[in-house]
């Protein structure tokens, strides 16, 4: 069978982020057991037209405001594709009025207030605005989601067939887990793009409030981006920066050793797709402390492998991370179920599932895709 991915970046886009990662993982699956794999992208500096990655056809061409129109004369030159895969980033690739044959949205978040977070004022309800006509539009189309946050959100929007489908994650849980005592410092790491909606602002100001209270914690960020220089400024305003510590972007090995050797991940991101460096810091036998935000309620089950504190506020975070502190058998307990349910996101667990539910779409049985994501959804 042959399948096209449409969506804004590629693996190789210099913003590619955990969505072309987890996009990848899916595609290449399907490479793998046989099938023809296209995934039509940006062009970006530098970028080549094209190029084959793990049994994947990459095609590039376009930009903001011309790709759609360069994906509709690309596709009318190919033979028919048997599911075309609309990926939706803000804005959509209104495939199916001009792909003529099965199509899936595919949605890994509603964006709702990170709109705001980058187009302040007039522009930001434009783009909300838009965003929910889109979704009324796609109305009557099947989609494909990672989380039941972005499952309710459709549907609230007006979405009539919405498919959840976990990710899977590349960090492979550790064999054992060893022992990791509260004892001081308490070690906090958030690990994310330097973005203004993932709000990393939010955990210095509550390493600072910690820090107030006499706990001696610090913080550890991973990652890089556009936010670094005044994150970096901040934490100077503050008279914290012996205690805070910028790594910049790291490689899968370097992250997975920030994430085992800190006591808690601190996510406090405006609204997540999933958040897969929750399940990730799991796997590390880390337990994470997040925003009650949609993503991150699923991928943190509150009181069973992390805290979802009740308020999106640094003060919110710092009292939970404070309290369970105080009570080290339960930090103890927690870690331990956050490590054992990691392992149910292992992509050797997902990708069978989601490739049989992918041919099954592209063979138009809607059945047989129905009773897969059942079998997601029956599982404790």
């Amino acid at each position: 069978m042959r399948f096209l991915m449409l969506n804004w970046r590629d693996p190789e886009n210099p913003e590619a982020g955990g969505a072309e990662r987890v996009s990848l993982a899916f595609m290449r699956a399907l490479a793998a057991r046989g099938h023809e794999v296209f995934w039509f992208s940006n062009r970006f500096p530098g970028a080549s037209p094209a190029y084959v990655r793990n049994g994947i056809h990459f095609i590039r061409a376009g930009t903001i405001g011309t790709s759609i129109l360069a994906a509709w004369k690309w596709y009318r030159q190919q033979p028919l594709f048997d599911l075309v895969i609309d990926q939706h980033h803000g804005i959509p690739w209104y495939a199916p009025w001009w792909c003529g044959t099965r199509c899936l949205g595919y949605i890994h978040e509603v964006l709702g207030p990170i709109w705001h977070v980058f187009y302040p004022g007039l522009l930001g309800w434009i783009g909300r605005w838009q965003e929910r006509w889109t979704h009324w539009l796609y109305r009557n189309v099947p989609f494909w989601v990672p989380s039941a946050s972005t499952l309710r959100a459709l549907r609230a929007h007006g979405v009539k067939h919405v498919s959840w489908l976990p990710n899977g994650c590349d960090t492979v849980p550790l064999a054992e887990l060893e022992p990791k005592p509260l004892t001081p410092p308490v070690r906090l790491v958030t690990v994310s793009r330097l973005a203004p909606n993932k709000r990393v602002d939010h955990a210095i100001l509550a390493l600072a409030r910690l820090r107030a209270r006499g706990v001696p914690a610090q913080l550890t960020v991973v990652g890089g981006g556009a936010m670094a220089t005044f994150l970096k400024h901040l934490t100077h305003q503050l008279q914290l920066h012996a205690h805070v510590r910028f790594t910049g972007p790291v490689d899968e090995c370097g992250k997975n050793q920030e994430l085992q050797r800190a006591h808690f991940l601190v996510h406090t991101s405006v609204r997540e797709g999933w958040g897969l460096n929750v399940i990730e810091a799991n796997a590390m036998g880390t337990p994470a402390v997040v925003y009650p935000v949609d993503g991150l309620v699923d991928s943190t089950v509150h009181g069973e492998t992390g805290w979802v504190v009740g308020q999106e506020t640094p003060d919110a975070l710092a009292e939970v991370v404070w309290r369970v502190c105080q009570h080290p058998d339960e930090y103890a307990n927690c870690r331990r179920r956050a490590w054992e349910r990691s392992k149910r996101f292992q992509w050797s667990e997902v990708l069978p599932k989601v490739s049989l539910w992918l041919e099954a779409w592209a063979r138009g049985d809607r059945a047989v895709a129905d009773q897969i994501v059942s079998s997601f959804s029956a599982q404790p």
